[in-house]
């Protein structure tokens, strides 16, 4: 031992230790035939070939409502899971007693899913079922193979964790104080709303240059700092977070066994120091067990329930096992209750998207002359009150003044 124990902690002898096993091949490293690692990884591959397939029966939906395809195509339900702000609008909606949302009642029911799973087995829906948290933990692994990734210390970490409760009151804020059940009927049911999903779609394929900017500064960041965006812009995580910090399900960590390798560290997503933490209850924690495959040690991180500081302890599968259940249920439940379809027509959707969404050069023959004739019947100024006709002799006198006065047969004497 290169230190005497009196003068280096007993964390640090552990960690010495540990390395010494190391370097001789010793080394307690457990290599299991299923991970927590690999079940995350099934898992969140079945989820993208999934939304890649209703990603493509949305553009086959897209290409029927603009007229670019005869074929119908119905609109797939789930694609309103990325439209949390319009899920937003419609809990307040069904919390002032207006009902469920009519125009996008899926990604409601998607919205109070994912809430119901961060209350019971913290952020597994972050963690498992979202596409964009698979993509940003994809380009976090590209980032340390290119060596340009960076942990960031306990200061920085909070600091970049601010931003996304920022954006989360910016958004939260103004509809719960400002808008009343009037003002969400209007704007659930506006044309711009009904087509919010194409909107997002075209965001992605037809994107601004802003929006390049900012793909493209998130990319970097998710290669640089792991959990770039999940961790500090995300506020739709910021509000899962908050619910995730009342569920029973963690993981802690046993000290006595912890050598303070810091693999758990390297593994977090998110990089949550791990090592010195007895309970794993931060907001950020998605529930992923990343730091479970990582760590060498059996038996020193454990899913346990309770908030005691022992607590139950579970199989590492319980909170993938219950991300997946709830969710299920919930879209069960939504199927059952007629709170999954949207009840809008697709005809009318289809108007919409041809008003709204087909380029000019696109249309019909005779389709920009015909809308254009329309706008300048909605344009034409409107008489004023005052000079409007309130009686058949007004109207009458109105005619006669503004018709063209007649030659007269009289030839002047």
């Amino acid at each position: 031992m290169p230190f005497p124990p009196d003068v280096v902690p007993e964390r640090d002898i552990r960690f010495y230790l540990y390395l010494s096993q190391t370097t001789t091949g010793t080394a307690p490293v457990k290599r299991p035939s299923f991970s927590p690692s690999r079940l995350r990884l099934i898992i969140q591959t079945a989820i993208v070939i999934f939304f890649l397939y209703i990603g493509w029966e949305f553009i086959n939906y897209y290409l029927w409502a603009t007229g670019a395809s005869q074929q119908f195509t119905p609109r797939p339900p789930a694609v309103e899971g990325f439209l949390p702000i319009s899920a937003l609008l419609g809990l307040k909606r069904l919390l002032l007693g207006g009902g469920f949302d009519p125009v996008h009642p899926a990604g409601l029911s998607i919205f109070l899913g994912a809430m119901l799973i961060a209350l019971i087995a913290r952020k597994g829906f972050c963690g498992y079922l979202c596409p964009v948290g698979w993509a940003c933990a994809r380009l976090g692994k590209i980032g340390k193979r290119l060596g340009i990734s960076r942990t960031p210390g306990p200061l920085l970490a909070r600091l970049l964790s601010l931003p996304k409760y920022l954006l989360l009151i910016m958004l939260v804020w103004p509809i719960a104080t400002k808008m009343g059940l009037q003002d969400l009927e209007m704007f659930i049911n506006s044309p711009f709303n009904k087509l919010a999903d194409t909107h997002m779609m075209l965001f992605f394929l037809e994107p601004s240059t802003n929006a390049l900017v900012g793909i493209g500064v998130i990319v970097l960041g998710s290669m640089i700092v792991p959990g770039f965006w999940c961790r500090g812009f995300c506020p739709y995580g910021a509000l899962l977070g908050l619910f995730s910090l009342f569920s029973p399900l963690a993981v802690r960590r046993n000290k006595e066994k912890c050598t303070y390798c810091r693999r758990c560290l390297r593994a977090c997503p998110v990089t949550i120091r791990v090592h010195e933490k007895t309970r794993v209850g931060s907001p950020e924690c998605q529930g992923c067990l990343e730091c479970v495959s990582a760590c060498p040690e059996e038996g020193c991180l454990e899913v346990r329930a309770g908030y005691g500081k022992k607590g139950l302890r579970m199989p590492f599968w319980s909170i993938p096992a219950l991300t997946l259940l709830l969710a299920l249920l919930v879209y069960a439940g939504a199927r059952a209750n007629g709170v999954w379809e949207s009840r809008v027509n697709p005809m009318e959707l289809k108007m919409h998207h041809m008003r709204m969404m087909l380029p000019k050069k696109a249309m019909p023959p005779g389709m920009s002359a015909v809308k254009n004739s329309m706008r300048g019947k909605m344009e034409q100024p409107r008489m004023p009150e005052q000079a409007r006709p309130h009686t058949q002799e007004q109207a009458q006198d109105q005619t006669q003044s503004r018709s063209p006065r007649q030659p007269s047969l009289q030839t002047p004497e």
